[in-house]
């Protein structure tokens, strides 16, 4: 057996090798200045690519029934905006008599955050979960989150709510991910069957826009130092509650999906879409809410759990992707030739 084959009955496949290989380019040569400036754009247009392809490939019966999946939707909107800063508060309260005020702030604010959506609905699709489900729920806790965010973390933070309020974050993701949507699923019937045909290239986008993802963010947290500002017993204490955090959520989600009787493509959207924390729509709010404060210490767990789901969740999604072709193939077997 080959190495390759013995990465991926482990779930440890190439694709984990190449996340960790983008940690350690970003650790030993971070993108900074004009190189950090040109990756923003290619990670944005990059996304940008990931939905357009997704409108297209959707089929618009598909998408309705997403949006018309009520139960899915408000179970994810719990997990985000009521288990989450549940149990952040819980933790928070618990490790406060051991870490710095801004870090036990960072906790919160994490929690409260709203999903990501670009690699909640990559996951899901690499998982072969419930693709147009996970679009709705992904950019519908987005869209809600630059709301809620900001009221929740001036009631659970006590900072000032003036100010919290972004329009313009609205704008950048119906500019970023709405907008390519839609103008795919109005291009479906140009470059819907090429597309069909070709859906090794939504793999390739899928996988490469959260490649580029983690170094963005892993090459912004080296250039502003934030990893100099504390030391190894408040990162260990930071990096063991973001991994019980994550933990209880997901673990949470699951067994809510089975108790509810969710499908299992249904199931997924809400582990991926209801498990995540949004990096790029938390960094922007925090230097709003919590302008003239520590911000780069404030949003270090953000920073720490935004790795830590990436690499689980690719771990659980690459494990879910080849149970679901093994037994789409074992069905193929089975029936009369």
């Amino acid at each position: 057996m080959s190495l390759s084959s013995r990465l991926k009955r482990s779930g440890f496949d190439l694709y984990l090798l190449l996340l960790l290989g983008a940690v350690v380019l970003a650790s030993l040569l971070p993108a900074q200045g004009v190189a950090a400036e040109v990756l923003s754009r290619v990670v944005y247009f990059a996304v940008a690519l990931l939905f357009f392809l997704y409108g297209a490939k959707l089929n618009t019966s598909a998408i309705v029934a997403g949006l018309s999946n009520w139960r899915l939707q408000a179970l994810v909107f719990a997990s985000t905006f009521i288990a989450f800063p549940l149990v952040g508060f819980a933790l928070s309260s618990a490790l406060s008599p051991w870490l710095r005020p801004e870090i036990v702030i960072g906790l919160l604010y994490l929690a409260v955050l709203p999903s990501t959506v670009q690699s909640s609905i990559a996951f899901t699709s690499i998982a072969r979960g419930n693709v147009p489900a996970a679009v709705c729920a992904a950019s519908i806790s987005n869209l809600l989150g630059v709301f809620i965010t900001p009221i929740f973390a001036a009631l659970l933070l006590h900072t000032s709510g003036e100010g919290g309020f972004d329009l313009g974050s609205m704008v950048d993701i119906g500019v970023q991910i709405l907008l390519p949507f839609i103008v795919g699923q109005l291009a479906r019937p140009l470059v819907g069957k090429f597309i069909q045909r070709h859906a090794k290239l939504t793999q390739v986008v899928d996988r490469g826009s959260i490649l580029l993802i983690v170094y963005s963010a892993f090459s912004a947290g080296m250039v502003a130092g934030i990893w100099q500002q504390v030391d190894l017993s408040t990162l260990a204490i930071m990096i063991t509650a973001d991994i019980v955090l994550l933990a209880i959520i997901m673990v949470g989600t699951s067994f809510v999906g089975r108790v509810t009787g969710l499908a299992r493509e249904d199931r997924l959207v809400l582990l991926f879409c209801g498990s995540k924390k949004s990096l790029a729509s938390g960094l922007p709010m925090a230097n709003i809410l919590f302008a003239g404060q520590t911000v780069s210490l404030i949003v270090l767990p953000l920073m720490i759990f935004h790795q830590i789901q990436l690499f689980v969740c690719a771990v659980i999604a690459q494990r879910e992707g080849h149970r679901a072709s093994e037994a789409i193939a074992l069905d193929a077997a089975a029936k009369p030739a």
